[in-house]
């Protein structure tokens, strides 16, 4: 305990043995009592210690307060006997800067960044994020130091409307570890996101709460090893109003007022980035309201889905601040619910987060939770006179605990949790033709769109999102691969795509089904053949995501996934394909025919027709099909009763395959008297039918209209029949 009147002395410890450290210590302590307190905390013997001051080796007697006058802050070096012989030995982390430097090289610049900040707010339960880019030049006399005014000038602000928390000054502090990994729910768990901000910035500050926080990786503005400074409102207002010019951007700014400072808090969190203008050590990328711009624009490219898979976030807008201070939105996207539907998303989420809460807690179930829900997202752009909206149907999901125990395993192992998001896009407002109804290209999403490219690019026809294992830039999944064969994050992934995309990607399927014909009298944009283009093609899938097609369709063709022409949803085992040219005049008379009878005829475009042979196996029927040979024998079980008409266009199509000892018994021949007899083998002349000729031609006949082939037949019809009549069964 230090004396009476004693004072106390900070001193820091320098970057050696036991990494950079600021201790306060009584002024009559001793350099002794100094290395028992580096014990305490790091376990470094005190007897291998050696504290340097410049050049001076300190005695173990030395007191700290003969080493400095009052007020002075002591910085000292701290050594290990190991470095000059036998002793203490070990790596060190290197400079912040350098280790800030090659986080940049590894991650992408651009529109990345701002999802980086949007995941950040969804983090926290924000509903609304805001981006402006502000010209405003402000003071530089009232300054914590002259070094500060270059970060006055022009700079990029984060606005969302949520409050750190204690744990959240804490993290933001710990570049090498992210808090979040302790935390699975957490969007933007990966560590290196929020630093992505340093490509823009050398001083990063932020706002939020009671306090205002400022960084500098440099560790050279705030004094010798120090990397930030922190302000609190109240605590800390004498000085904040001294400095009036530091703290000027950030009043009047998102709701920030000299009331807020008085008052002692603001109800959000916004982050300042000063624009780069001069090359640090950090880096040489400069930046100036042209190249914020283009940042907006490369997060504009696929703003319409950054909010399909987040629960809290729903709100993102983009603004631009002139130097005269006039405000303009650039670029908003919101996410909604039709009114009829309002309730369904916040029901949704609540399921899914009791079903993930069970995961966490390790709660037994061998099932997948699914949730679907609707949203619009609706698109505002300053070039556009009209916003643009486009409709989802997005389904989320949870795997249980025991559906694979690899992946259970694999998630405690790596603080994961099994959540899958399949979305659709069903319409647009200017573009009837859009999404699922056009050329629609699915991309991988970790809860927020990975960088646009080919390894996002799946093939499927929906967007895929899940808690995947991602490389350490996150620009794309981890996949196992030769050089990464063992990467538990990799396997997780292959598992995950086995074992929850295709429960949820059916049940997007089925719920889309079951809506339609919910919601027939309503506006909700779905169609029959919305939902056939939901279905995978195989040649088009990229092969990472090819194992999700056999458990989808095993799991599809377990229900009535097949729309007939009589307008029923029907299973497998009950239909038959249609592929008849709907050109050909017989078309219409044997699909007519065929429903009088009772049969489940459907007519399926071409990646329907290749999900069922690919299915094809135990358990699932094969593709069935409308062809003449079965139409021949639906006729021997239920006679035509339909016109004479129909009768021909029927006796054309089961002609069609030249089977023609398969037309026996069917009471199709068509007579001059009108009427149509059964085909037969039988030689009596009492049932021979006779085919005029030019050298046999009618008149020769008389009286046997009841015995002669019908006059005015089609050519390929009567050439057909001819041909029958010469195999003896037909005579």
């Amino acid at each position: 305990m230090p004396a009476m009147g004693d004072r106390c002395v900070r001193v820091t410890v320098l970057p050696g043995c036991v990494g950079c450290r600021t201790v306060t210590v009584p002024a009559s302590g001793t350099a002794r009592d100094l290395k028992e307190r580096i014990f305490a905390e790091t376990g470094f013997p005190v007897s291998e210690q050696r504290l340097w001051r410049g050049d001076r080796e300190l005695s173990d007697c030395v007191k700290i307060g003969d080493l400095t006058s009052e007020n002075c802050h002591l910085f000292v070096n701290l050594q290990s006997k190991g470095l000059k012989g036998g002793g203490r030995f070990g790596q060190t982390t290197p400079p912040l800067v350098d280790f800030l430097r090659d986080i940049l090289r590894r991650y992408p610049e651009g529109g990345q960044i701002l999802k980086e900040l949007i995941q950040n707010a969804e983090d926290a339960g924000a509903t609304e994020v805001k981006f402006l880019y502000d010209e405003t030049q402000y003071g530089t006399e009232t300054l914590w130091s002259k070094d500060m005014a270059p970060y006055q000038g022009p700079a990029l602000y984060v606005y969302n409307n949520a409050v750190f928390t204690p744990e959240d000054w804490h993290g933001i502090q710990e570049i090498a570890r992210s808090r979040k990994k302790d935390d699975p729910l957490k969007v933007g768990r990966f560590g290196i996101g929020f630093n992505s901000v340093y490509h823009i910035t050398d001083v990063p500050c932020i706002f939020s709460g009671d306090q205002i926080g400022m960084l500098d990786p440099h560790q050279t503005l705030f004094g010798p090893q120090e990397s930030g400074q922190c302000w609190n409102l109240k605590d800390d207002s004498k000085e904040i109003s001294e400095l009036s010019d530091q703290f000027a951007p950030f009043i009047g700014i998102f709701g920030s007022t000299k009331d807020t400072f008085i008052n002692g808090s603001f109800p959000g969190t916004f982050f300042r980035f000063p624009l780069r203008l001069e090359p640090s050590q950090l880096s040489g990328n400069l930046y100036n309201k042209q190249k914020v711009l283009e940042l907006f624009d490369s997060f504009k490219a696929d703003a319409d889905t950054v909010l399909l898979f987040l629960k809290s976030v729903q709100d993102v807008s983009l603004y631009v601040r002139e130097a005269d201070g006039t405000e303009k939105l650039v670029f908003r996207v919101t996410a909604s619910e039709n009114k009829a539907l309002k309730h369904e998303r916040p029901h949704s989420i609540k399921i899914l987060e009791s079903a993930i809460s069970n995961y966490c807690k390790k709660i037994p179930s061998n099932s997948v939770t699914c949730v679907t829900y609707h949203i619009n997202i609706v698109l505002e752009d300053e070039s556009a006179e009209d916003a643009r909206n486009t409709s989802w149907l997005v389904c989320n999901s949870v795997g249980g605990r025991g559906i694979s125990s690899k992946l259970d395993s694999l998630a405690d192992e790596l603080k994961f949790v099994p959540i899958i998001g399949i979305a659709v896009s069903l319409a647009s407002t200017d573009d009837e033709d859009k999404g699922a109804a056009s050329g629609f290209s699915g991309k991988a999403f970790c809860f927020l769109p990975l960088p646009p490219g080919e390894e996002s690019r799946t093939g499927l026809p929906v967007h895929i999102s899940g808690f995947f294992g991602l490389t350490d830039n996150r620009r794309s999944i981890k996949w196992r691969e030769l050089d990464q064969w063992r990467d538990p994050a990799a396997l997780w992934n292959e598992l995950l795509v086995v074992n929850v995309v295709p429960k949820a990607y059916a049940t997007l399927i089925l719920d889309s089904i079951k809506r339609l014909e919910t919601e027939k009298s309503s506006d909700f944009p779905l169609s029959v053949g919305t939902i056939y283009k939901l279905w995978p093609e195989a040649s088009k899938i990229k092969v990472h995501w090819q194992p999700v097609l056999g458990p989808l369709f095993s799991e599809l063709f377990q229900n009535a996934v097949i729309y007939t022409i009589s307008h029923e949803w029907v299973k497998l085992e009950q239909v038959y394909f249609s592929e008849l040219d709907d050109s050909l005049e017989y078309t219409k008379a044997v699909l007519n025919y065929l429903q009088s009878s009772g049969k489940h005829i459907a007519k399926v475009p071409a990646n329907l027709l290749a999900a069922v042979e690919l299915a094809a196996g135990p358990g699932v029927t094969p593709a069935r099909k409308v062809t003449p040979a079965w139409v021949r024998q639906v006729l021997r079980k239920a006679a035509h009763v339909g016109s004479a008409e129909d009768k021909l266009r029927l006796l054309e199509f089961v002609l069609s395959d030249q089977a023609y000892s398969e037309l026996l018994g069917l009471e199709l021949l068509p007579l001059q008297n009108g009427n149509f007899v059964p085909f037969s083998s039988s030689v009596s002349d009492q049932d021979v039918i006779y085919i005029t000729s030019e050298e046999f031609p009618r008149p020769l006949f008389p009286g046997l209209e009841g015995r002669l082939l019908l006059q005015n037949l089609k050519p390929h019809l009567l050439a057909a029949l001819k041909e029958a009549a010469q195999t003896r069964e037909t005579g």
